[in-house]
This record gives C-alpha cells, structure tokens and sequence, in this order.
C-alpha cells in the first residue's frame, strides 16, 4: 500500500476478493458551502419579497409613474438586482446538483450544465439591463 497526499491508497494489485474497494465519490457532493449558499440566498429573496411586498402595497395608486418612482431610488435597483443574482445562484445550485443526480451520461450534462450557465449569465445582464437602463 503507498501513501499519496496524506491518505492511504490501495494498488488494484492489492485488492483480494474479500478486501472492501475505495467508493469513488461523484455526482453534487460539493458540501457545506454551497447548501449554506443556498439557504443564504433563500433568506435574501424572502426578505426581498416582504420589502417589495410592503413597498407596493405602500403605493396610493399603481400606474407607470408610481412604479418607474418605486425604481428609481437607488436601494430598489440594487436590492432588486441582488434578488435576481440570488436566484441565478439558487437556481444554478438547485439544477446543477438535479442533473449531477439524474443525467449520468457525462456529456450531456456538460452540455446541459453549459447551457444552463450561459442562459443564467445572460438573465443576470438583462436584469442589469432593465434596472439601469444599459
């Protein structure tokens, strides 16, 4: 048996019929952090939901003017914009760890995987887009 980074590891020459094999881990094992991740952005997107919520049922009337002015401060666009960014990430997690468990061939999940990215990186620049104008 040699050593390799601090962990022991068994030559398949050395496995007998009774010897236990290493499980080899995969699939969405990527721990503590990105399920506290996503609890965090859960946490941001229901308090922005309450502030949102307590902000337009403070509106005395909804019309494009009261709307564009419940915008146009700049704590609106940006707790706004760190709602959408939260759920990009929230989503990403979510489906990232759905197709780790559920599409095994490792080609289409990259081109899923891919997709999915690319399809979250634009909605975020969207949403930049329509809050500030770009």
């Amino acid at each position: 048996m040699g050593r390799a980074g601090g962990q022991f590891v068994a030559d398949v020459a050395d496995w007998g019929e009774g010897m236990v094999k290493p499980r080899i881990v995969v699939g969405a094992h990527y721990g503590l952090m990105d399920w506290l991740l996503q609890r965090i952005t859960a946490v941001v997107m229901a308090i922005y939901t309450l502030i949102f919520a307590f902000a337009v049922l403070g509106l005395k009337e909804v019309n494009q003017a009261t709307w564009q002015a419940l915008f146009s401060g700049g704590f609106m666009k940006f707790a706004t914009f760190l709602f959408a960014l939260s759920l990009f990430y929230h989503a990403w997690v979510g489906i990232r760890d759905i197709y780790m468990d559920y599409i095994k061939p490792v080609a289409i999940r990259l081109v899923l995987h891919s997709v999915t990215a690319l399809l979250l990186i634009g909605y975020a620049g969207w949403v930049a887009q329509v809050l500030w104008r770009l």
